[in-house]
């Protein structure tokens, strides 16, 4: 994902209400220590984009029953990093939190679980605090993503879907993996 291309058309197949046009990586990798004592935050993928809404896009390979509490964490982490002293909170950026996964976190067969914060008792209520957290799972069985969604979770899922920002993708993986197993030979 370090290709802007493809993490911008990922990012246009799971939100493609937000009509991204560009995007920028701040920081590859981007790390997170707030203090000496502090878990740190190492984000896979950190971009922003052209309306300078903030992504951070995690690949969770093994369910370790903590994705709310993780992706809470992150939340927090990345607020930080995005407010300076003396700036007034209407100034903190759009984000959403991303979790890209292989199974089912909750158990309902949904490819795509989004969550903001919306007001318990009236339903049409939104807190509007611009932070959004989703869970795509790759073994989904409902019918509630686009095509194209779901042909990226095919392929996350081990299967071969012919799309061809799959395709693009899987050459980009497979160029990743050679690039890592040439740099670790020693001559």
């Amino acid at each position: 994902m370090q290709n802007p291309k493809l993490c911008r058309e990922l990012l246009r197949r799971i939100l493609p209400e937000l009509k991204i046009d560009r995007i920028e990586y701040p920081e590859l990798q981007k790390s997170i220590k707030q203090d000496i004592d502090a878990r740190s935050v190492r984000l896979d993928i950190y971009v922003k984009d052209n309306k300078n809404i903030v992504y951070d896009i995690e690949m969770q390979v093994s369910d370790t029953q903590e994705l709310p509490e993780r992706s809470r964490y992150y939340q927090g982490m990345i607020d930080l990093q995005l407010m300076d002293r003396g700036q007034f909170y209407k100034k903190l950026n759009r984000s959403y939190i991303i979790f890209i996964c292989p199974f089912d976190a909750y158990g309902k067969g949904r490819h795509i679980y989004t969550f903001g914060n919306i007001c318990k008792e009236d339903k049409s209520i939104s807190m509007g605090d611009g932070a959004v957290k989703i869970l795509l799972n790759a073994n989904g069985t409902q019918d509630d993503v686009s095509k194209e969604l779901k042909a990226f979770l095919d392929y996350v899922a081990g299967k071969k879907p012919e799309d061809s920002f799959v395709e693009k993708l899987e050459e980009a993986v497979k160029e990743a993996k050679k690039n890592r197993e040439c740099g670790g030979v020693s001559i």
